[in-house]
Order: structure tokens, then sequence, then C-alpha cells
């Protein structure tokens, strides 16, 4: 008997040890290509980490560099990386487009961040052309996955109808999930939307605690609007005290409407101590914005030395900037200061060019004014209609002497120039500026 060596195989040996080699082979090959996986991973979050450190050092070439060998490598938290430094031109030279390549191949991994960020790319065409169908869609895989900023996103699109059908009911729904992690600008929306029932049922209460959320992370519009509903009693007790407070950490962060309400806090003692100087201060601070109701309570302040000295020119130059912003009150003093001299150089004709402007928003005593000016020509073409006009809405608004005034113009007119001034006055309409 021979050994088993010094024989050749059987065709059915044979069979079998080719199937028991190709077994192997396949083995290997699987364990070589998941060894290489494995690399390759590993690769990539060395790559990846070593990065960040970069990055934590505001190295931002270097840190792209070894983003870039991750990010080619699949690595998607490192192909959003790369993503945003192409957008801000850190590390990296500024291309949108190519922030919006690697956006996309980390969205296609699940990667919510880089799914907000594509979504914003398409809302506004960064890199990607304007699409708001895209840029919903990429917003609600995100918001899906529980991704705030993408939920508050998809809830403003749902609110617009941007790419998606206007629906306030959903946008609430998707406010509220934001808000519910804690979205600042979530909670801001939800109280809005409470405050006036808008996609949701009315109620104060429920907006002044959403307001509060986000009041509390230092959002000056919700700072300003729970002040003013503490300030009003509006779906929380009246605390004049709670008003101001909250009106001085949103006027502190350059709030304009709060810096105005602060001054009116101070200027007539609501909730703080009366103080001219202070209210003054910040009615200044408003101004200097551009807050006309702010412009003309300064003007006011300098005419009668309240909080600062007194002096009517410069009384006359802050009701210019509130008046050219439409401001009625505003134009009735400039009215005033230009008829009488006090401020400004005497003009009759400017006076008349304020009042009427006052007068055509509504304001009463411009109108009594600027019908008698009408009424005696001073400076200005006498026209007994249009001042009969003007005296009698003055009148109808409780002037004092409009009454008066009007009927001595009647018994200067003829009944047909009567009746067109009442026909004027019947068919007038404000026109605000």
């Amino acid at each position: 008997m021979t050994d088993s060596a010094d024989r050749l195989p059987t065709a059915k040996e044979r069979s079998n040890n080719e199937h028991t080699g190709a077994v192997a082979r396949r083995n290997a090959g699987s364990l070589v290509a998941r060894g290489l996986a494995d690399i390759k991973d590993s690769d990539a979050n060395d790559f990846f980490e070593r990065g960040l450190r970069y990055w934590g050092s505001d190295k931002y070439e270097e840190a792209t560099s070894l983003f870039r060998r991750a990010a080619q490598l699949g690595h998607a938290d490192a192909q959003c990386a790369l993503g945003f430094a192409s957008a801000m031109g850190w590390g990296t030279p500024l291309d949108l487009e190519e922030a919006a390549s690697w956006y996309r191949r980390a969205a296609e991994q699940e990667h919510v961040d880089a799914q907000f960020q594509l979504g914003r790319a398409y809302a506004s065409a960064l890199g990607v052309p304007d699409d708001p169908t895209a840029a919903a869609s990429w917003y609600r895989r995100a918001a899906e996955q529980g991704h705030a900023d993408s939920q508050f996103a998809l809830g403003v699109a749902y609110y617009y109808g941007q790419g998606i059908p206007e629906d306030a009911g959903e946008a609430v729904s998707w406010f509220r999930r934001a808000g519910n992690q804690g979205h600042v600008s979530a909670q801001f929306n939800l109280g809005v939307a409470h405050d006036s029932g808008q996609g949701v049922s009315k109620d104060l209460a429920e907006a002044a605690s959403w307001y509060r959320c986000a009041a509390e992370q230092d959002h000056a519009d919700a700072q300003f609007r729970l002040g003013f509903m503490y300030d009003r009693g509006r779906g929380v007790r009246e605390d004049l005290v709670e008003a101001a407070s909250w009106y001085r950490r949103a006027a502190e962060q350059g709030h304009v409407a709060a810096q105005f309400a602060l001054g009116v806090a101070y200027n007539h003692g609501r909730g703080v101590s009366r103080d001219d100087g202070r209210a003054a201060s910040w009615y200044r601070r408003a101004a200097a914005q551009g807050e006309a109701p702010a412009q003309f309570n300064l003007g006011i302040a300098y005419r009668q030395g309240q909080g600062v000295p007194q002096d009517d020119a410069q009384a006359v130059a802050w009701w210019v900037r509130a008046g050219e912003q439409g401001h009625a009150d505003a134009q009735f003093n400039l009215g005033i200061a230009h008829y009488q001299g006090r401020g400004c150089l005497k003009d009759h004709v400017t006076a008349a060019k304020w009042f009427g402007r006052a007068a055509q928003q509504g304001c009463g005593k411009a109108q009594c004014c600027l019908g008698l000016m009408l009424y005696g020509g001073q400076d200005v073409l006498q026209d007994y209609v249009t001042a009969h006009m003007w005296l009698n809405l003055a009148a109808a608004q409780g002037v004092e002497d409009a009454s008066r005034l009007r009927n001595e113009v009647a018994s200067l007119m003829t009944s047909a120039q009567v009746a067109e001034a009442q026909r004027r006055a019947r068919e007038w309409t404000p026109a605000e500026e």
C-alpha cells in the first residue's frame, strides 16, 4: 500500500480540493477587504481628528488639507467641514459651488448639518440654483432627524409658502418641535403665533410663556415683547417694574423700540423712578437709530429743557428728522415753530407746508391751523373753500375754535362754495406718509 502523497488525487478529490481553495480565497479576500476598510476608516478618522485640532488652533490651511483627505475617503463629518471651509474661504479658496458639492456628499450620507447647509444653499442660491422646493426637501430630511435649525427653517418655509404650500398650522408645529429643543428664534415665533392667533388659537398666556423662554436666552425682540405684555397686562398680571426690567435688557442690546419704551418709563415714572435725564438719554439712543417717536420726544425735551439744556434750535432739528419720516405731531410742531420763528426762521410758507403734511394725516390741530392760514391768506393764497374744509374736519375732531372759525368763513362764502367745501370734507380720507 502506497502513501497517499505518492498518488494522484481522484477526480472527486480534485473537485473537493478546488472548492475548499475557492472558499479559502474568498474568505481571505473578505478579510483583506474588511481590513482595508478598517484601515480606510481609521485613516479618515485620524485625518479628521487631526484637522479639528488644527482648526481649533486657527490653522485653517492645515485643517482643510486634512479634512480634504478624510472627505475623499468618504468621511461625512469631514465632507461637511470642508463644505463649510469652502463656503467661508477659510484655509481654502472661497468657492460656493465646491461647498455645495461637499455638503451634498455628506448630506447623502444623512449628515444632518450638511442637509441643513445644503437646504440653505438652495434657499439662497449659494453655489446651486435658487430652488425653494429643494431647500424645503433637504430641511425636511434633517428636521425629521431632530435637527432644530432645520425644524425652524422648515417652519419658516411653511409659514411663507417657500417651496411648499403655505400652512401656518404646519409652521407652528415645526416651530414647536424646534422650540422644545431650545431654539430661540422658534420660541419667539411661537410667542408671536399665540399672540396673534396665526396657525394656532390666540392665547396670550401661552404667548408670554414662549416670549419668556426666548427672552431668557437674550432674544431682544422677545424681551421687548415680554416687557410690553407686563406693561399692558396682556397674558400676565400688569407689573410696570417687570416691564421696565425687560425693556432695559432689550434696550441694552440696542433694541430701538425698547430704548424708546424705557425712555417713556423714565419720563413718566412707570416702573422706575422718574428721571428726565435718563429719559432723554434713552430717547437719544433710539433717536440716533432713526426712531421717529424718540426723535419727537427728544425735541420736546429740548423745547422744555427736561433732562437736557433748553434749546429751541435742537428741538426743531429733532422734529425735522421725525417729520421727514412722517411723524404727524412733529410736523405740526414744525408748523408752529416756523409760524412763530422759534428755533428757526419765521416763515409762514414753510409753516403751511408742515401744517399741510400733518393735516393730510388727520392731525386735527394742524387742520385747524392750515384752515386759519387759508382763511386769512397769511403769506399763502386765500382760499375760503379749502379753509372751510380743513376747519370742518378739525371741528369734527373737537379742536377748540375750529367750529367758530368755520362759521366765520362760511359767512363770507356763497351757498355753492359751502356745499363744495362740505362735499370735500365728506370725501376726504387721511393719507399716512
